[in-house]
């Protein structure tokens, strides 16, 4: 999970080299020349540049980024804010060592009723940019999020009150504003598109050094780094150095236009490594211009829980090679998806005319309709190609964080097995009410219930659990033990691998591949 605080990306990244090897040859860089020395076959010796330069730069490359930076760096600011936050009781803050539990003293992070108040201070500081003359700001949401004082630092380093004009959490933007006129300001790239390879130059306020730029290239485009927090952004991955306090500020190309906003790093140790992310001027641009605006950010809601169709379950489902689109996992009761008539199996290839090659680009182009408007979707059910037409509602605002909550449940305790028939190294039996009450099942979930799970199965290789339901074998319902049977059957007659399983678990539904077992 990105840690959007702390600035920070933890995972481990391993990069192996490959060495290539060249005999007796000439090798010559652009904008360069090398030719091999008498003394010694195939030695090369560089050389002195172009008019007297020590080292020219490779060509396309400036000779310095100081002129640019002396361009833009008045635009770019410090931004300081205080926080409250809760204080962990029952411990003690010793130097070196953090909070230390006292022993016998009471634990808990909030205040009963009529205790005192047990929140204290929190100090953080990140980067942003001026965007207009009057006094408006571009940074992250996750600088300014609950924020009770907004202190801006300018470069010539003055210092101004800031007040929250508007923020968006699921791009992570934010709009502050200073008072005041005639303050300078830089612009939105939203036109022409860097490329992978292009200069960029990073502004901002590593660890509270103010006015610091650092130099990169784009190093790769639409990077989807995951998670509920940022479900509308393909990132700009850059490796110009970014670390914490960073957060906000801008990427600019070397025309000294901003490109993106710097947002997160992925790093095993916190630091930078070189692998930085910045959200893309042009989903900057159209989002802060309606926070200026003082527009309340809404996006379309279908209501589902998709994933992508992988080659695993396409070949499960029987579908051609080359088949692409987002898979239906869940339909929440009630909702757009749901009152429009789509199903949990459901696979997604077009919206509006616009074909649809994954879940993320389901997810934004649904959120980039407004609410009320009409989705025309083309989906395959159970191998058939029909279209399906559904009025968009308006997403919930806490919708990642309820996502997340019904993510994070335990999965009950498996009571004894019960009798059932073996599927494949399932034992499972039609839902009763008496498995519905044994396995806390909602009125609402059909299917067939999982009563035991052999250990050395296949099924038993991929943690099937008692309790858990198989609501769908292959894209189709199924109530019956027979059902399930069938589509079994069904598939290896196709001579298919396995068999798509959609089911239900303690977290929503799950698609699961349970390939078949050899035979010996």
């Amino acid at each position: 999970m990105l840690k959007r605080k702390e600035f920070i990306l933890g995972a481990a990244v391993g990069l192996t080299f490959a060495a290539a090897a060249t005999a007796g040859g000439v090798i010559s860089w652009p904008g360069a020349h090398a030719a091999p020395a008498a003394q010694a076959s195939g030695q090369l010796v560089p050389s002195a540049g172009a008019a007297g330069l020590a080292f020219a730069p490779p060509q396309g490359a400036p000779l310095s980024f100081a002129d640019i930076f002396q361009q833009v760096a008045p635009a770019v600011v410090q931004i300081d804010v205080k926080t409250r936050v809760q204080r962990p009781t029952g411990t003690i803050q010793i130097p070196g060592f953090g909070a230390v539990p006292i022993p016998g003293a009471p634990r808990g992070g909030g205040s009963g009723e009529g205790e005192d108040d047990n929140s204290t201070t929190a100090l953080g500081a990140g980067s942003g940019f001026l965007i207009s003359a009057d006094g408006f700001i571009v940074t992250n949401n996750h600088v300014v999020e609950n924020a009770e004082e907004i202190k801006v630092k300018l470069s010539d380093g003055r210092e101004l009150t800031a007040r929250l004009i508007g923020r968006d959490p699921l791009t992570d933007l934010a709009v502050i504003k200073v008072e005041g006129s005639t303050f300078p300001f830089v612009s939105f790239e939203d036109k022409a598109e860097p490329r992978v390879g292009d200069w960029v130059i990073a502004v901002g306020n590593p660890f509270g050094l103010g006015g610091t730029a650092t130099a990169g290239i784009v190093s790769a485009k639409a990077r989807d780094i995951g998670g509920n927090e940022n479900p509308y952004t393909d990132f700009i991955q850059i490796d110009a150095a970014i670390n914490r306090g960073n957060s906000g500020g801008p990427t600019f190309d070397i025309y000294g236009r901003v490109i993106g906003v710097n947002t997160a790093i992925f790093s095993p140790t916190g630091g930078s490594v070189g692998i930085g992310f910045a959200i893309p001027a042009g989903i900057a641009k159209e989002t802060t211009d309606r926070l200026m605006r003082g527009e309340k950010i809404e996006r379309g809601y279908l209501g589902v829980t998709i994933g992508n169709l992988t080659n695993e379950y396409r070949e499960s489902l029987g579908l051609p090679e080359g088949t692409k689109g987002a898979y239906i996992t869940d339909v929440t009761a009630g909702a757009p998806g749901d009152q429009g008539g789509l199903q949990a199996g459901d696979v997604v290839v077009s919206l509006n005319g616009r074909a649809i090659e994954g879940s993320n680009e389901l997810t934004r182009a649904v959120g980039a309709v407004k609410p009320g408007e009409t989705l025309r979707l083309e989906l395959l059910r159970e191998g058939r190609r029909q279209t399906i037409t559904v009025r968009a509602g308006s997403r919930p605002a806490n919708l990642g964080a309820a996502e997340a909550e019904a993510g994070d449940e335990a999965a009950p305790d498996a009571p004894a097995a019960v009798a059932g028939e073996k599927v494949e190294g399932l034992t499972v039996a039609p839902i009763t009410a008496a498995l519905r009450s044994r396995y806390d099942l909602a009125d609402s979930v059909r299917g067939v219930v999982v009563t035991a799970v052999e250990a050395r199965s296949e099924a038993g290789r991929l943690r099937f659990q008692p309790g858990m339901v198989i609501v769908q074998a292959n894209g189709r319902n199924v109530t019956t033990v027979r059902e399930l049977r069938d589509a079994v059957e069904a598939a290896r007659t196709a001579r298919r691998p396995g068999v798509l399983l959609l089911v239900r678990t303690s977290g929503g539904n799950a698609p699961i591949v349970l390939p078949f077992a050899k035979s010996e």
